[in-house]
């Protein structure tokens, strides 16, 4: 049975929100036999990583880049997981107040390094999330959970 794992920060409730929409597309009913883990960015391991078939992230956007834990979760994941994850599917979901182009375009270039590739365009959200964007985030959990189903 394939894996998603989804690896995030959720410092606030915007990020938390945006998480928990996520996830319920990644569960819907009409995507059978995939199994969802979900683990903090600082709590991940390589071991999750490789035990999966694709990736959801993640992150606020904080000083015009990503979280320190999502990039915690990169530096520690990195070296051993990309040879054997190369091609693997990933989708991205960002917060921010103001800008989030630095967030997204360091999580982009990891996840080019580590050979994954977009299952779908970012999910961005400025300010607090409203009923749109909760529903892009469910639809970028369903997108990349169809993909491994």
């Amino acid at each position: 049975m394939p894996t998603l794992l989804v690896v995030h920060h959720t410092p606030s409730p915007s990020v938390e929100a945006m998480l928990e929409s996520v996830l319920a597309g990644a569960g819907t009913d009409e995507i059978e036999g995939v199994t969802v883990q979900v683990r903090a960015a600082l709590s991940a391991t390589a071991s999750d990583v490789l035990t999966a078939d694709g990736y959801l992230l993640g992150t606020p956007a904080a000083i015009g880049y990503m979280s320190g834990a999502l990039k915690h979760f990169f530096d520690q994941v990195y070296y051993p997981c990309r040879r054997e994850t190369a091609g693997r599917p990933y989708g991205l979901f960002v917060h921010g107040n103001s800008d989030t182009t630095g967030a997204v375009r360091a999580v982009e270039s990891i996840a080019t390094g580590m050979g994954w590739r977009p299952a779908s365009r970012p999910v961005v959200v400025l300010g607090a999330p409203a009923k749109p964007d909760l529903d892009a985030c469910w639809e970028l959990g369903a997108t990349v959970a169809a993909g491994l189903a």
